[in-house]
């Protein structure tokens, strides 16, 4: 498996982006993002050891940022304790960070989007600090990980 590029600000095309707007746009991100991470050399082995039904898999997190974006309350489980015992460590977490945030500034821009790429950062700090893991660039004071 390759490593896919992160791509900047400066590398991706100048394009008019629409902001995440319902059910269909968190389709689109999840895809995105999982094809992009199953690619990765790193996140990769991860994700084709942990998820044995991609049709399964998927779903569930379509029902999973539907409920953090819009309020969808179809989502039930506890994404935390899926990742207690995967072999991860600080340096999974940014890569996993670098490639969601690429895969929504590929796809979106605007408020929903914004808020996608906040809770994502939330989600890896909280998962890292719970299990123990010393994050990378993690910086509470600077409101990095806070509402807003």
């Amino acid at each position: 498996m390759k490593r896919l590029p992160v791509k900047t600000s400066k590398t991706l095309k100048s394009k008019n982006l629409n902001d995440i707007q319902s059910g269909e746009g968190v389709c689109l991100l999840v895809d995105s993002f999982y094809g992009n991470a199953r690619q990765d050399e790193l996140l990769g082995p991860i994700f084709d050891e942990a998820i044995d039904d991609w049709k399964h898999h998927l779903p569930t997190m379509y029902q999973f940022w539907e409920r953090l974006l819009f309020g969808v309350e179809e989502y039930t489980g506890n994404p935390f304790e899926k990742h207690l015992n995967l072999p991860i460590q600080a340096i999974h977490f940014t890569r996993w960070m670098e490639i969601f945030k690429m895969t929504v500034d590929e796809n979106f821009s605007g408020v929903k989007a914004d808020e996608a790429k906040r809770l994502a950062r939330n989600i890896s700090g909280t998962f890292q600090l719970r299990m123990g893991i010393k994050p990378e660039n993690l910086n509470f004071s600077s409101g990095k990980y806070s509402q807003r």
